[in-house]
């Protein structure tokens, strides 16, 4: 009988684990997965944030009747600001105490008439809202048919911007009463004590007269600002005191003044990302939300934004510059120009840190434009992040210690203070709020702080991981920083765990200079129309049946005032009255950023 071996042959041999090329294969496989996750591999074709992105030529003035449209449109909505200025005497966030229209016959008749009042605040809104919309037909054109033939000057859009913020500026604040706790915090410094520390009703007394004006959230809550301003806000209290309207004047001229560095830098970097000017300020500066919350709300993110963008145009200047970056030595070549620019640029953006510390993300996307320039390597970006962290602590440690308000406003407690509320705007805490109300409509209870702090770092880590994709974006040459400083700033606001109305304006101005695609500005117009009109003015609450009755003239006001001037202002888009070529013009060196 024949043995048999049951020894099996070299080629059918027993597989006991991978081999060692496998084990090489595998690795290979993961870390360029992890690359392509990280955007590590260079640029190519299809990123889907670069398409937001194509260049857009400038185009010549308006002709004779679209002139004569303009004017109307700029009246339009000056006479919607001044109703806004007009009803704002009684519907809007008026402090508690030294209201100086209060007792007045004339001024004070909108305050004694609140669906009067409420009516002519959203009935103005409504009319701004409308112009803007209507100035967009000769800033950005038709999405359906491309960008317009002829183009408004920056001069036609200025005095268009000027007239509908001068109605704002003298009106009551409205749509918010942040203002109250500006006054009271900056009081909080005056007195010597430390607002990081103690809220409104400790340090000042419960029956303080600018404790009393504070919402009842806030007076027990320390400051959740940076030393900068509350630096500023004590400089304005020791010049008004208790006296509430010259507060409230001052800090407005302070928002202004971050309004006006948003005009200054906003139509530089849209030229320098091959972005028309105009087309830029308008979507920006002229956005209701930018009217209505930072100019008429006074709030400060205008000084924040301006700072950061301002910051970011000057040392562009020198990152995108021909000239070399270095420190200039007597006897050599220059240089020192562009280091100056790069300083100076990217000490505004830490000052506009200290304001609120959102800010400090543009740093980045600056120090990956620099790394970049220097060559892309990963010496070039410990050299850049060294270099602007450097700048960062010398303004942080100079801001905080000479105001003398310390580093208080760097503690954890401090920076989450504004979690105490739960925002519907936020994704986060929608998504916890929603899951509670189901697990109380199911009779299991209500779990929404337990869902929130889940939901919440989950955001917080996604929103980090796209800050760090834009950054080796901006590093591999895909994506412009601006660009990239945008996206991560709207997904930041997205994700964060409390969004405002006004929070969204941290990335619709800085894309405005970037993002050109209807995909991007469809959906940022739509929403900044829509968000501008959903906050009541008062910054609080109406009874409904005063809303609806508001909302209801309003609509019949706004349709009136449609039918009237149907023929005089643009309300139709006119055939053959744009180039759908025009985004097709020269880009700018400083642009890369990929078009499909």
């Amino acid at each position: 009988m024949p043995q048999t071996d049951d020894t099996p042959e070299s080629g059918d041999s027993a597989r006991t684990g991978p081999t060692a090329t496998e084990h090489h294969s595998l690795a290979d496989r993961s870390r360029a997965r992890l690359r392509r996750i990280l955007g590590l591999d260079g640029p190519h074709d299809g990123f889907v944030v670069s398409s937001l992105h194509g260049d857009e030529a400038e185009a010549p003035g308006l002709d004779a009747r679209e002139t004569a449209q303009l004017r109307g449109v700029r009246r339009f909505g000056a006479t919607g600001a001044l109703l806004m200025a007009l009803g704002a005497l009684g519907a809007g966030a008026q402090p508690v105490l030294q209201n100086p229209v209060q007792g007045l016959r004339f001024l004070g008749l909108p305050a004694r008439m609140p669906s009067v009042a409420l009516t002519l605040t959203m009935t103005g809104s409504a009319m701004v809202v409308l112009a803007w919309l209507l100035l967009g037909r000769f800033a950005v054109g038709s999405f359906r048919e491309g960008s317009p033939v002829r183009r408004l000057t920056r001069s036609q859009l200025d005095r268009t911007l000027l007239l509908w913020v001068i109605p704002l500026t003298i009106a009551p604040p409205m749509f918010s009463k942040d203002v109250y706790s500006y006054l009271a915090q900056s009081e909080i410094a005056a007195r010597g004590l430390d607002p990081y520390a103690i809220g409104p009703a400790q340090a000042l007394g419960v029956d303080d007269v600018l404790t009393r004006t504070v919402p009842t959230i806030w007076r027990d809550t320390p400051a959740p600002y940076g030393p900068l301003f509350i630096w500023l806000g004590k400089g304005i209290s020791g010049l008004t005191g208790d006296n509430i309207v010259a507060g409230i004047f001052l800090h407005r001229l302070l928002a202004l003044a971050g309004v006006a560095l948003i005009v200054w830098a906003l139509p530089r970097l849209a030229r320098r990302c091959g972005v028309a000017a105009v087309t830029a300020l308008w979507l920006g500066a002229a956005n209701p939300l930018l009217l209505f919350h930072l100019v008429a709300g006074i709030h400060n993110e205008a000084l924040m934004i301006g700072l950061m963008l301002a910051g970011m145009e000057i040392a562009l200047r020198a990152v995108e510059g021909p000239d070399p970056i270095r420190f200039r030595i007597p006897g050599t070549a220059a240089g020192g120009g562009s280091l100056a620019l790069l300083l100076a640029g990217s000490g505004l953006i830490a000052l506009s840190a200290t304001v609120k510390i959102p800010t400090l993300l543009a740093l980045g996307f600056l120090g990956m434009a620099l790394a970049r320039r220097w060559g892309g390597t990963f010496r070039a970006v410990c050299a850049a992040a060294a270099l602007l962290t450097a700048v960062t602590v010398v303004v942080v440690f100079a801001v905080s210690l000479l105001s003398g308000l310390g580093f208080g406003w760097l503690n954890p407690d401090t920076l989450g203070t504004a979690n105490e509320v739960r925002s519907w705007m936020s994704l986060p805490t929608l998504l916890g709020l929603g899951t509670g109300l189901a697990g109380v409509l199911l009779g299991l209870g209500d779990h929404t702080t337990a869902v929130l702090s889940l939901t919440r770092p989950i955001a917080s880590l996604a929103a980090a991981f796209v800050a760090l994709r834009m950054l080796i974006a901006v590093l591999v040459g895909r994506i412009h920083p601006i660009g990239a400083l945008g996206v991560s700033l709207g997904v930041l606001v997205l994700l964060f765990p409390v969004v405002q109305p006004w929070y969204l304006l941290w990335a619709v101005i800085p894309l405005a200079a970037w993002a050109t695609r209807p995909v991007f500005r469809i959906p940022a117009i739509a929403f900044s129309s829509v968000v501008s009109l959903i906050v009541m003015p008062n910054g609080g609450e109406y009874p409904p049946f005063i809303i609806v009755q508001a909302a209801i003239a309003t609509i019949l006001v706004c349709g009136t005032f449609i039918v009237v001037t149907r023929n005089r202002l643009p309300w139709r888009t006119e055939t053959g009255n744009s180039n759908s070529g025009a985004t097709g013009g020269h880009r700018t060196p400083g642009a890369y950023a990929e078009t499909p």
